[in-house]
């Protein structure tokens, strides 16, 4: 459990870092330069996905990761509706659509979505239970 909660957490972070979308002539974005706001409740729930496994609690851990599947929703969402209504100043929906389309996402929410995934996995261990074998004596 602590090796797979530290694991999804460190790939969650790494997953914020690298590219989530492709602005044209602007270049690549992490979530920093997508928003702020948003990227510091990510690396919140990260810390508390990191925090969780180290204390080894399977819900914490579990919260983190179901929390990060809805942000990163909210994220898709928001990047989705801001780049279609950033170009509504064109009257055109043809060229909205088009224009909106330029916005590619990148593999970053691969990384983010596996690391989410490792973190919603995870299971409390299974205490051992030692019985004593009675000893046939002859």
């Amino acid at each position: 459990m602590r090796i797979q909660g530290i694991i999804g957490s460190l790939l969650m972070a790494a997953g914020g870092l690298c590219p989530l979308i492709r602005v044209p002539i602007i270049g690549n974005w992490n979530y920093f330069d997508i928003d702020q706001r948003l990227a510091t409740a990510f690396y919140c729930l990260v810390t508390i996905a990191l925090v969780g496994s180290l204390i080894q609690r399977a819900s914490l851990i579990r919260f983190a990761g179901y929390a990060a599947i809805v942000l990163v929703g909210i994220t898709l969402a928001g990047v989705y509706f801001k780049s279609h209504d950033y170009f509504s100043f064109v009257h055109f929906k043809k060229l909205i659509n088009f224009a909106a389309g330029m916005v590619k996402y990148k593999w970053g929410w691969l990384v983010i979505a596996a690391g989410s995934l490792l973190l919603i996995t995870v299971r409390k261990p299974v205490p051992v239970i030692i019985q004593q074998v009675p000893v046939n004596q002859a």
